[in-house]
């Protein structure tokens, strides 16, 4: 029985062996594997074999992209302000022997890079440029930083500069600076607005002076064409009036000279004596008087028919000229 448990142990012991020899990689990770000390074989994601007693793990590198935030590092500027400035660093392992075998402590190693590439390059830099040359600054140290690294298997993604701490009495003067600077704006803000409330009162005052003033003129086109109607309109029935009244007048003056010819008619055909001639001669002159002649010339003597006759032809002929006058002064 002593030999078969020993073989039995055996077995068991180089089962054991062989299980914990075998290696599973992880994804997105790489085993470097050395064979005797010696570099062998860099395994990438599956299972794997490592011969017992010969092969070895030398380095587990993870080939994702990683993030390493440094303490912050005391840099000088061009202008001797001493400031504190902290970095972010983001890289990727492309080689994974190179990262092995190339330095001995890579985060060690980019960490003292980025503090004397940022020394170097705040030097050159006065403060407000530091404060306000960010960019400038990330691709300089990206570009450097990446350079450096190369050989190392290590690709440098990206720097950015995390804070930037000027000193106590630097932030103050900053601060009373910015204040001040919000003040200035301010007030040219407020001094903007109030010009541009001035001007706006203004252009409405202009603009409601001129329609006033085009209102006034309009009313006084419209009133001067209501008093130029009116005088017209005042004329025409001044016309229409005279020519009503020298029409009456003409009128009138036909009835009286047709009365005076029907009188005299009558007269001559019933032979009257100078008494009644007399008397007819009187109420010939009360009609001539109710008319509206201008002149009237009276007889003499009114003794017989030749003087009144003659009197009533001197008044008609008046009357005649009385009106063409007046009809030519109407016109």
């Amino acid at each position: 029985m002593g030999p078969l448990v020993i073989l039995l142990l055996i077995i068991v012991f180089i089962l054991l062996v062989l299980v914990t020899r075998i290696r599973i990689v992880p994804q997105a990770n790489v085993y470097v594997v050395e064979r005797l000390g010696a570099f062998y074989k860099a395994w990438g994601t599956g299972i794997h074999f490592l011969v017992p007693f010969i092969d070895r793990v030398a380095k587990r590198v993870s080939i994702k992209e990683q993030v390493v935030d440094f303490k912050p590092q005391a840099v000088i500027t061009k202008d001797n302000v001493t400031m504190q400035i902290d970095t972010v660093v983001f890289f990727q392992i492309t080689n994974s022997v190179q990262f092995a075998y190339g330095v001995e402590h890579p985060i060690a190693a980019i960490e003292n890079l980025t503090a004397t590439t940022l020394r170097n390059i705040i030097g050159e830099l006065e403060l407000d440029a530091t404060l306000t040359s960010r960019d400038l600054i990330n691709t300089r140290i990206t570009e450097t930083l990446d350079l450096a690294t190369d050989r190392w298997g290590i690709k440098v993604i990206r720097v950015e500069l995390k804070n930037i701490l000027p000193p106590a009495e630097i932030r103050d003067a900053m601060e009373k600076q910015m204040k001040a600077e919000r003040e200035k704006r301010e007030k040219i803000l407020r001094a903007e607005g109030e010009q541009k409330y001035q001007v706006t009162v203004a252009q409405g005052e202009k603009e409601a002076k001129i329609l006033k003033a085009e209102a006034d003129k309009q009313m006084a086109i419209l009133k001067a064409q209501a008093d130029k109607e009116s005088v017209i309109l005042r004329g025409e029935a001044i016309k229409e009036q005279k020519v009503a009244i020298a029409e009456g007048e003409a009128e009138a003056i036909e009835l009286v000279q047709k009365a005076l010819a029907d009188s005299l008619v009558k007269l001559n055909e019933a032979n009257p004596n100078a008494a009644v001639l007399q008397l007819k001669a009187l109420e010939a002159f009360e009609k001539a008087a109710d008319g509206k002649a201008t002149k009237i010339i009276i007889p003499s003597e009114i003794q017989g028919m030749a003087g009144l006759a003659a009197g009533i032809k001197e008044s008609i002929i008046t009357k005649d000229v009385s009106a063409s006058a007046d009809s030519a002064e109407t016109k």
